[in-house]
């Protein structure tokens, strides 16, 4: 769906981006990870070297339902720890963070020294995401792109409530609808979240990099499969007689509609 601006001039695109993938990718600037919103359904599509298909990214680049996400440089994010040392009362954390930002490895020993310091820390991640933010809003207006709320499922308990069964025009909470989209899936959801922040406080440097590279593995697995099955779903409507608009991208890689 589009929409105007207030001149009237530039069509935008209403998008139910899902902000917190979106940030996610923006603050990720690995050089092996590589970012997509998926423009019909606003979800965010990670892809890895060396753990994704090779091809996989040369598909998805090629479809024109993907736009490519330009993550917050290296440079830019070292300059918000700078600006946020300074507004951290406490004078000798203050000393500790601007020790651990110098030289090589100054994310990681910032973070870790905020590790102790849970109010400062939270302050930290308020501030970063303020930043980022910024970031994504000029992203999104400079791709034309109007961020809308994304649909609310209905709980299976207010289903009952409301008689036993859902109504027929609403989307119950089911296997196909993502975590993020359920009440009920996306409390739990949050609940893990905290426990694992929890035991990640009690690692090491060493333990949490593995403990990271699993969580990237498993998120590109778990994009890949989404991936595969966005072209297995386009090509069953092609086989039983669906007319798609054609594209100049190859047949497995054309655009899906809606």
């Amino acid at each position: 769906m589009t929409t105007e601006d207030a001149s009237g001039r530039t069509p935008l695109r209403d998008v139910a981006v899902d902000w917190e993938a979106l940030e996610d990718a923006f603050e990720n600037n690995a050089p092996e990870v590589h970012s997509y919103l998926h423009l019909a359904t606003g979800e965010v599509l990670r892809v890895v070297d060396g753990v994704a298909d090779p091809q996989m990214h040369v598909r998805i680049s090629s479809d024109t339902n993907y736009l490519r996400i330009d993550p917050v440089s290296s440079r830019e994010q070292y300059r918000w720890m700078e600006r946020f040392i300074p507004m951290v009362d406490e004078l000798e954390l203050r000393a500790k963070l601007t020790q651990a930002i110098d030289g090589k490895g100054a994310f990681r020993r910032f973070k870790d020294v905020l590790m102790g310091f849970s109010l400062e820390r939270e302050r930290w991640f308020t501030f970063r995401s303020e930043r980022l933010k910024t970031f994504m809003e000029a992203w999104l207006a400079a791709h034309a792109i109007r961020a809308i709320a994304r649909p609310q499922w209905p709980e299976a308990s207010e289903a009952n409530d409301a008689g036993g069964e859902p109504p027929a025009d609403s989307a119950a909470p089911s296997e196909e609808v993502p975590r993020s989209q359920s009440g009920r899936r996306a409390r739990s959801a949050e609940s893990l979240r905290q426990q694992l922040v929890e035991v990640a406080e009690a690692l090491g440097a060493r333990e949490l990099d593995g403990v990271l590279a699993f969580a990237e593995f498993l998120k590109a697995r778990r994009a890949a499969r989404g991936f595969a099955h966005h072209h297995e779903h386009v090509a069953a409507e092609r086989e039983s007689g669906a007319q798609l608009p054609r594209t100049t991208t190859p047949p497995e890689t054309g655009a899906a509609g809606g």
